[in-house]
This record gives C-alpha cells, structure tokens and sequence, in this order.
C-alpha cells in the first residue's frame, strides 16, 4: 500500500493525525498533511490508514492498493 496526500486539497483539519499518529503529521507553517511513512505494513496500522482516509473531510488522502497478479 502506498499513500499519496494532496496538499491543494487539505484544509488541515488534523483528522488524519488523530487516527493514526504514527503515519500522519501536520506541517507547522500551515496544518497541512505530511506523510511520515507512506507505505505502512503493519495491518493495525493500515486499518487505521484506510480509517484516516475516509476521515478526511477534504479526500486529500489516497490510498494505492498493490495488485495481485494471479
């Protein structure tokens, strides 16, 4: 899983932070998202992500899937 932040949509209402601290922070020039890991392993942690994801008021945070191949 890779997460993507798009930072001309964040309004920084820190819902991301708040879900999962470990992968998320805000920027402190202006609230914004950054991304402290993005691509977080642990499944705990990844169930918080795809929390944090559908958290976001502004859906600036996405999530890429990896493929399986069969």
């Amino acid at each position: 899983m890779r997460i993507t932040a798009d930072l001309d949509r964040c309004v920084g209402a820190g819902q991301c932070v708040l879900t999962e601290p470990a992968v998320f922070d805000q920027s402190d020039d202006d609230g914004t998202v950054v991304v402290i890991d993005g691509a977080p392993e642990d499944e705990e942690t990844i169930d918080r992500v795809r929390e944090a994801v559908h958290l976001c008021p502004s859906r600036a945070l996405t999530l890429a899937e990896p493929t399986s191949t069969p």
